[in-house]
């Protein structure tokens, strides 16, 4: 509200004359009705002083009028004693004047906006949403009383080539409106012709489509499963495995009785060959006779089983969110390609920044949309025709945001360019501007408008599903222990069943235990013919 406070600083008689100091003062917001009255009677009240000193009220200085855009200041009246009553009736009946017109002219701000979700949406007769939430908790900072109607060609303000602008910032300028509080972009066209405030909301230009615009698979996309770290990790167990058994299989007396006269059926290589025929659930044969063998080749078993599991379900996980990944990334796609169609809001500062800029990609995707026409009127239907395929929006980032939360079916590129911000327009040197500008800063470190857009932003969609994450190894840290107990358990019970085969021979040799065992030892371990591939030995029996 207007604040006026009138008050007499100072009062009395020195040698023979009145003084009088005076001051009224205004405290913003200022209307702007209110401004051009109190102009005009500080205009009348210069002209009755500028009367009273024509008829004669005294040859004395009657003194000057100063005005600035907050105060007046009347300057030392000197008249006549015989005078002093009309002039001091004057001056109270002036600044009565000047209350009764101030007061008078404490009026609503008339606001215009337009309907757009979640900006400014009707419900039960009133107008509710972000705009409207921000709108209140201006007033209540700045301090006015305001009425909130549609604007009437439902535009936003573009201008025409007769220099006549439409939708709200014509309205502002014509006087129609004192505010127009919408998501209205700060450009440098729209700040010559009305004053914007600081912005409410940064926001830039980016592209809407259909999730099922996808692009092809890659080579190795049955790999993304699991992490790099994962398939290294498998690697590694897969070679230990396969060594545990050649080992265990050399070194049990179980499972190689005579080293001396015998060739050993688990050569290193039969050995990859057996764990990678487990691996893959199809199975190689022969199998491990002694336990030691038996125990590693379980191990592996289980191991094998888990990992498959896993990686099965996630491949599914990751076919199914496949639609995610999109043909376009960027507007360099966008531009090269010819499949998509492609388009903007007609008359909007989006088709604006396209055709002032000098980037040739950006060019190019302007003369396009100029030679098929592909504009929208609405951005609800640039919404229904992205939802329709083969139709890429390119809009705000903050209204394509809101469409990929109500949509599931949507999802906008990363890629933004031309960052800008949404401001609240008012007349042109309107002193309003700075405070609603300090509000809107204040709402900003308070955190209301983060809070503000959480509110009108919530995502609606919950059938969307984000791509599964790649399997880490952390995620199978308890199977790859399993494995790596099961191999150490394995090949220590192959070391014990040669130790006891070697006391029963040194018993009956007469010789050390050790010395036994560590002949038996070097003689599996050095074994050539145990080199020999199993499939060899197979032919030279047939």
């Amino acid at each position: 509200m207007i604040q006026v406070s009138a008050k007499t600083q100072m009062f009395f008689f020195q040698e023979g004359h009145l003084h009088v100091w005076t001051s009224c003062c205004f405290s913003p917001p200022f209307h702007q009705k209110s401004i051009v009255f109190i102009s005009t009677h500080k205009t009348f009240i210069g002209s009755l002083l500028m009367d009273v000193k024509l008829k004669n009220f005294g040859s004395q200085h009657l003194g000057s009028v100063f005005s600035s855009p907050r105060w007046i200041h009347l300057s030392r009246l000197q008249v006549n004693r015989a005078r002093m009553l009309s002039v001091f009736l004057l001056l109270s009946s002036g600044l009565f004047l000047d209350l009764v017109v101030c007061t008078a002219a404490q009026s609503e701000l008339r606001i215009t906006t337009i309907k757009q979700d979640p900006y400014t949406m009707s419900k039960g007769g009133q107008l509710e949403g972000f705009c409207m939430d921000l709108l209140s908790e201006v007033a209540k900072k700045v301090g006015f009383k305001y009425k909130v109607r549609l604007v009437k060609d439902g535009a936003y303000g573009r201008q025409d080539e007769s220099g006549n602008w439409n939708g709200m910032i014509g309205e502002v300028v014509r006087g129609e409106a004192d505010l127009a509080i919408a998501p209205l972009t700060l450009t440098a066209a729209r700040e010559k012709v009305v004053g914007m405030t600081k912005p409410f909301m940064q926001t830039g230009i980016s592209i809407l489509l259909r999730k099922d615009s996808s692009e092809g698979a890659g080579f190795f996309d049955f790999l993304s499963p699991f992490a790099p770290e994962t398939w290294v990790g498998i690697l590694i167990a897969y070679i230990a495995t396969a060594a545990s058994i050649f080992i265990a299989a050399r070194v049990s007396p179980c499972e190689w009785s005579e080293a001396e006269s015998e060739r050993s059926r688990f050569s290193f290589l039969y050995s990859l060959w057996y764990a990678a025929g487990a691996l893959t659930l199809q199975g190689a044969g022969p199998h491990p006779k002694a336990l030691s063998g038996r125990v590693i080749c379980s191990s592996w078993w289980l191991f094998s089983v888990v990992l498959l599991a896993c990686y099965f379900a996630n491949l599914s996980s990751s076919k199914t969110s496949e639609s995610s990944h999109l043909t376009v990334k960027g507007f360099e796609d966008l531009a090269s390609q010819d499949t998509i169609e492609y388009g903007c809001l007609a008359g909007s500062s989006t088709l604006a920044f396209f055709k002032n800029s000098n980037n040739p990609v950006y060019r190019r995707i302007y003369e396009h949309m100029e030679r098929t026409q592909s504009f929208v009127s609405s951005m609800d239907e640039g919404v229904k025709q992205a939802k329709e395929g083969n139709f890429a929006f390119i809009g705000e980032s903050v209204s394509l945001d809101l469409a990929v939360a109500r949509h599931c079916e949507l999802v906008r590129v990363h890629e933004v360019i031309g960052m800008r911000g949404y401001s609240i327009a008012a007349p042109l040197g309107s002193p309003i501007i700075k405070n609603l500008s300090v509000a809107i800063l204040q709402l900003s470190e308070a955190g209301e408008l983060a809070y503000l857009r959480s509110k009108w932003w919530a995502s609606s969609c919950m059938a969307d599903k984000a791509k599964p994450a790649a399997v880490q190894p952390h995620s199978l840290k308890g199977m790859f222990l399993v494995l790596a107990l099961g191999l150490g358990l394995g090949t220590l019970m192959a070391v014990l069943e040669l130790t006891f085969k070697s006391r029963r021979k040194a018993a009956e040799l007469q010789k050390s235990c050790c010395t036994v065992l560590t002949e038996e030892l070097s003689l599996r371990l050095k074994n050539s013919s145990a080199d020999k591939p199993q499939e060899n030995a197979d032919k030279e029996k047939a």
